[in-house]
């Protein structure tokens, strides 16, 4: 597995995952148990798009939890609130927390050059005579890429579990920036990997006991961790692939604060609690400062703030986060405003970030299954016309790029995916129900691209310099 394929929570939703489409109504409750439960029955044994999913909802009078599904394939156990799954890059709102609650108390500051927290034997890269702060990493705009290029897994069911802090010290003391610090938003497990091994460092411990300590003992998440009990490991969901067979679970060592926790929808509920506000917390005011917006994410209608993406429409705000590690995918998200929260755990491949939204808005549609598409024979210098950049708003840009034999898309801030032809002018996506349409001028040249996803038909011009 090449490091490009490595996720660790990805952000592919928010052009590519479905989410963008609603249905033109207003917006209801959060579904009844019997309406959730009629969901996940459809997703689990009709859809056959995840082995066992958790859903856990919270309301001013309280929770609920609503599962389906089991353990593995091999193993009938039902899953349940108590269930353990690997939660991916929402590890990366934990470890904002921990920045905000260590600033608060005037231990780091935002603002504060991340070198400071690394020592002697490491050069983080600058540019233009700027440095990158704690700040640019927990907002994604440190001008780090998504991973270091030095990550060569000797296993790559297990991609992240052999990179070393002399690999990372390595990597950053000979990395040139390609854009100036705080240009842009661009996702990066790296740099959420760093301010979590930087916080560490300030407080001279490794990051699962840091986050322990601060996070998850004061809220009395007991089945929260890295390293997992004896217990924990029995009721441990085992994770599956898109094609619902058993994969391995990952660690991550070095990067841990980009996605190394695993939890239930039990503790994931009392998390959102405190975050709403709900419930009582000596973190009350680490968690408000990281849930307030400092950027643009790039995308339509998001921003991001401290860890969290904020996402604006149909006259609400929701604050949320995903995960996708290797054979599991999550989603935590909810609204300040009407203080309703939602978690959802699966234990397979196939994004739920659809129903996470769904469940806080039903104008946020469920994904229908792509339909069955059928590779074509195509002359791969057919793609030399489609390489260039195409602008489909302001700041989202997608660069089409050829491979050898694929043709690869890459949208701002999201990772590079490859799109298959089923004609030589219209191309799919294998990772979600989105395709992609080359359209020529009246010159006979490439001059746009048609992106087709949720019964939408999207433009984007070629760019000149493309």
């Amino acid at each position: 597995m090449q490091p490009m394929a490595m996720v660790v929570g990805t952000f592919v939703g928010l052009l590519l995952g479905g989410v963008t489409g609603f249905a033109l109504q207003p917006a209801g409750p959060i579904p009844t148990e019997a309406e959730i439960r009629q969901i996940l029955v459809n997703r689990i044994d009709e859809q056959k798009r995840s082995v066992g999913i958790v859903v856990g909802v919270v309301e001013p009078g309280g929770r609920r939890v609503v599962a389906h599904g089991q353990l593995a394939t091999d193993n009938p156990t039902e899953v349940g609130g108590d269930s353990v799954f690997e939660i991916g890059s929402i590890t990366k709102a934990f470890t904002a927390i921990l920045l905000a609650d260590l600033a608060g108390e005037g231990a780091v500051e935002l603002e504060m050059p991340v070198q400071r927290q690394l020592g002697p034997d490491v050069t983080v890269p600058t540019r233009n005579g700027a440095a990158i702060t704690l700040l640019h990493l927990a907002t994604h705009s440190s001008g780090l890429p998504r991973l270091p290029s030095n990550m060569r897994p000797g296993n790559a069911a297990n991609p992240y579990a052999d990179y070393t802090v002399a690999q990372l010290n390595e990597f950053l003391s000979s990395y040139e920036l390609e854009r100036d610090i705080g240009e842009t938003v661009e996702y990066s497990n790296l740099g959420a990997g760093l301010l979590g091994h930087a916080l560490a460092l300030n407080q001279e411990t490794d990051y699962e006991t840091l986050v322990s300590e601060r996070l998850l003992e004061p809220l009395g998440m007991s089945d929260t961790s890295i390293n997992l009990s004896p217990s924990q490991q029995e009721r441990l969901a085992i994770g599956h692939s898109v094609q619902l067979r058993p994969v391995a679970n990952w660690d991550l060592p070095t990067l841990a604060g980009a996605g190394a926790l695993r939890s239930t929808v039990n503790d994931m509920l009392t998390f959102v609690e405190a975050n709403l506000g709900l419930r009582e917390s000596a973190l009350e005011e680490a968690m408000a400062d990281s849930q307030q917006s400092r950027r643009d994410f790039p995308a339509p209608g998001m921003r991001i703030g401290l860890g969290w993406v904020i996402r604006s429409g149909h006259g609400r705000e929701l604050h949320w986060h995903n995960g996708g590690t290797g054979g599991y995918r999550s989603f935590l998200g909810f609204d300040l405003e009407s203080q309703t929260g939602v978690v959802v755990l699966s234990n397979s491949g196939d994004s739920v970030d659809d129903l996470g939204f769904h469940l806080l808005d039903s104008r946020y549609r469920l994904v229908v299954p792509p339909a069955l598409r059928t590779v074509v024979e195509v002359d791969p210098a057919t793609y030399d016309d489609y390489v260039g950049r195409y602008e489909l708003a302001e700041n989202v840009v997608f660069t089409v790029t050829r491979r050898g034999d694929g043709l690869y898309v890459q949208i701002t801030g999201q990772p590079r995916v490859e799109v298959f032809p089923e004609s030589e002018t219209k191309y799919f996506y294998r990772v979600v129900d989105a395709q992609i349409t080359f359209g020529r001028g009246e010159d006979g040249a490439v001059d746009h691209l048609v992106l087709h996803q949720n019964d939408m038909d999207q433009r984007a011009e070629r760019l000149t310099d493309g």
